[in-house]
């Protein structure tokens, strides 16, 4: 058998290293370039930087495969196929900050017969924008579609790849997609432009989904309708499906908030009103502030008041706090005058920076102990389990918010414990059923 072709990767921040680990699980030789020195050595000493299930035993059983590395001639040492993982953040004007992914054109500098493959996030025309200003280089967009808790899973065993190339570079397009051949996968084979709008597409369709059903359950509140039995009877249709329709305080993390505003952009730059995409962003920033009506409904004032906050991360399986609803959550319960109190349980370290002013627990137990409101903002399976006979007495006034309907409402009543959801009736569900499922309202696609 013939050895695989080593792979260059540009940037060990969450996309790359996944991509990385991967690529070296299925035997290829990885060497993956970084500019932090400090996170270099210690992706050498075998520590990885995020929480992603997985992709530490990934790294360290491909040990052997993957050289990290801050020179770029290291990179450029082998492999003809570069694939660019940098952020692309958005600037003050909306606009996605390309100056990382600009950087590693000028630094490849000579063609050489190399491809740069594209999997950050980049607005449409950025391709044919690179190709015009680095002419030889070959260029291929390669969108991904992880998303985080799931992203090993989902880069080997994915539902499509997406390869965009203009015709001058096929080589480089069936070179990629001979990488991705042993995955299974099908291919979606198509031009640049094609290729970036795919993944802006896919992520502003699906938090389209998401805010959907979130107004769907804000009418619910109103009608005395249960959300929960609404998106069942709807997900049943074929046409609808059952993913991305749980109600719950809204989307979060690096990719749908990003990249719905880059596509509202991208139209209106191209003078074209997007009135559907801003009513799903509206909804989706309007959505995280619910919790506090809940709460209004109890207690006439949160002046001296304790909050306990279930959870920090945007979604469970990350420690990612990107656009987390918590932020806005904790915010404006302080703004009320509430002394807010969290626990999560890998989110603290990275969350300590952005609440200052919220006290950390070391379990969800010491978070709740004398609260008088406790919210559950992000789904992780442990807090299913938590025993609700002991948070009632351990609470000094038991009124939860489940900010995620994940909680079985009928044991927490019996508990003795006053139950909100989102979207269902205040009193007497008739359903209990815990639900943990990966299309929760918080899931990204990607980064």
């Amino acid at each position: 058998m013939s050895e695989k072709e080593p792979i260059g990767v540009i940037g060990a921040g969450w996309v790359g290293l996944v991509t990385a680990a991967c690529f070296a699980e299925v035997g290829h030789r990885v060497v993956v370039r970084e500019i932090v020195p400090e996170k270099v050595e210690s992706l050498r000493r075998g520590e990885v930087p995020i929480h992603e299930p997985q992709l530490p035993e990934l790294i360290s059983r491909n040990s052997e495969r993957l050289l990290f590395t801050t020179e770029m001639d290291e990179l450029l040492d082998g492999p003809r196929l570069i694939f660019v993982c940098v952020q692309t953040p958005p600037t003050y004007s909306g606009d996605a900050d390309l100056s990382a992914v600009q950087r590693a054109v000028e630094e490849i500098g000579e063609p050489d017969g190399r491809a740069l493959v594209m999997k950050s996030t980049v607005p449409v025309g950025t391709g044919r924008a690179i190709q015009r200003e680095a002419p030889g280089l070959a260029y291929v967009s390669c969108p991904e579609f992880l998303k985080e808790g799931t992203a090993v899973k989902d880069f080997l065993e994915p539902d499509r790849v997406v390869i965009g190339a203009e015709a001058d570079d096929e080589w480089a397009a069936d070179a990629v997609e001979d990488l991705y051949r042993p995955l299974g996968a099908p291919v979606v084979r198509t031009d640049l432009s094609s290729a970036e709008m795919i993944k802006l597409a896919s992520n502003a369709y699906l938090a389209t989904k998401i805010s959907f059903i979130n107004e769907i359950a804000n009418v619910c509140d109103e009608v005395g309708a249960d959300v929960t039995e609404v998106a069942r009877g709807m997900g049943l249709d074929p046409r609808i499906g059952s993913r991305f329709l749980n109600a719950g305080l809204g989307f979060g993390g690096s990719c749908f908030p990003k990249d719905t505003q880059a596509l509202k952009i991208l139209a209106g730059n191209s003078g074209y009103h997007f009135q559907l995409l801003n009513s799903v962003i509206e909804v989706n920033d309007l959505q995280k502030r619910r919790v506090m009506a809940k709460i209004s409904k109890h207690l006439d004032s949160l002046v001296g008041k304790r909050v306990a906050l279930l959870g920090l991360a945007f979604k469970p399986d990350t420690d990612d706090m990107r656009e987390a609803s918590s932020l806005v959550l904790a915010a404006r319960l302080d703004g009320e005058g509430a002394s807010v109190v969290a626990f999560d349980p890998v989110a603290q370290g990275p969350a300590r920076a952005l609440l200052p002013a919220v006290e950390m627990a070391g379990s969800a137990m010491e978070a709740l102990e004398g609260a008088d409101v406790a919210v559950l903002v992000t789904e992780w399976p442990e807090f299913a389990e938590l025993d609700w006979a002991d948070v009632a007495k351990r609470m000094s006034r038991p009124l939860l918010v489940d900010g995620r309907n994940f909680l079985d409402p009928v044991a927490v009543r019996d508990a003795g414990i006053t139950y909100e959801a989102i979207g269902r009736p205040s009193a007497g569900d008739r359903s209990a059923v815990v639900r943990v499922a990966p299309g929760s309202e918080a899931e990204d696609a990607d980064r």
